[in-house]
């Protein structure tokens, strides 16, 4: 099968396609989990009796300044987030403030500062959660069709499917040409790619 380039489809568009059910939770801090899927999972109340208020951020990073990122929203605004000791940073795995670049778009939560800094207990960096058609499979890669866009998925040693609500398996072997799929991952932006972390098929 031939596949054509992967156009470039609009990031906001990937971080916003779906709500994940089912987390597994594998990281949580007072305000919530900190794994892949609690990015997309509704605010829930904080367990710490001083933070009555949870702040979400989303953008691109347009500078690192030390610890903090500077992030241009998709509505016009500025975040200033604070990457600190305690922060959890995701981008495909648990990874620190020294993985993320400029460049890279990222959703964060955390508590807003009085000098209005956005103290950040997790960030979730370049994360994607889209429905998909499987178009292509070879060996690392998927070729997935996503309305009208063509995308690259990239496997990795790590990569999880589940199929028909089954326990997670890195046995990709099952999938086939034509199964709708939900993707979640990290978008590449040096080339428009994914780093698929899991793949649910048979819903």
């Amino acid at each position: 099968m031939t596949v054509t380039r992967s156009s470039r489809v609009d990031r906001r568009g990937f971080l916003t396609s779906a709500a994940v059910g089912g987390a597994t939770i594998v990281g949580a801090s007072a305000l919530g989990a900190t794994d892949a899927e609690a990015a997309f999972a509704p605010p829930t109340p904080s367990l710490d009796p001083a933070v009555t208020t949870t702040t979400f951020a989303e953008g691109r990073v347009g500078a690192i300044r030390g610890s903090m990122l500077h992030v241009a929203g998709s509505y016009g605004e500025t975040h200033h987030i604070q990457i600190t000791n305690a922060t959890s940073v995701w981008k495909v795995r648990a990874v620190t403030l020294d993985d993320v670049r400029v460049g890279d778009g990222l959703y964060a939560r955390g508590v807003t500062m009085p000098d209005g800094t956005l103290a950040a207990d997790a960030v979730w960096v370049n994360i994607v959660n889209i429905y998909t058609t499987i178009r292509g499979i070879q060996k690392q890669r998927l070729h997935l069709a996503h309305g009208n866009d063509e995308l690259v998925g990239h496997t990795l040693p790590e990569t999880a499917a589940s199929y028909a609500g089954s326990a997670l398996t890195t046995d990709l072997s099952r999938l086939r040409i034509g199964q709708p799929a939900q993707i979640l991952g990290a978008w590449r932006p040096a080339d428009g790619g994914i780093d698929v972390v899991r793949v649910t098929v048979g819903h």
